[in-house]
């Protein structure tokens, strides 16, 4: 069994926060960095709420839409609220609060990538 030490922790943490601010800032590097190649990001659609239908962006269109400046008008007070709430040996899950998003994230450890966030589920948060 693999104990989680406070690098994990902290490691986790600068990838979720590469991720966010990265967002914010239109920064191309910092998400390509935080996102792994497969990464599957949903969002619930309320439309219907009998049966909600999820909307998918891949990596390669959240780095398109972080280069495009899309995420700057969410930044609102830049509050990042970011729970590790487990980690085991190669894998984690994370919950981030912000302003604007609630996120549920799960993320992986490579031997050469270091921690990329693998799967999101967000929601607005109003």
């Amino acid at each position: 069994m693999t104990t989680t030490n406070a690098t994990d922790r902290d490691l986790i943490t600068r990838t979720v926060l590469d991720y966010f601010e990265g967002w914010y800032d239109g920064d191309v590097a910092r998400m390509d960095r935080a996102l792994h190649p497969e990464l599957v990001k949903r969002t619930v659609r309320t439309d219907d709420v009998a049966e909600p239908a999820l909307g998918v962006v891949s990596k390669d269109r959240m780095v398109e839409l972080t280069g495009a400046g899309e995420g700057a008008q969410d930044a609102g007070d830049r509050r990042i609220d970011v729970t590790v709430v487990d980690v085991h040996d190669r894998i984690a899950t994370v919950v981030v609060r912000t302003q604007v998003y609630r996120e549920y994230l799960h993320l992986v450890r490579g031997d050469d990538t270091g921690w990329r966030i693998a799967h999101a589920l967000w929601m607005l948060e109003s």
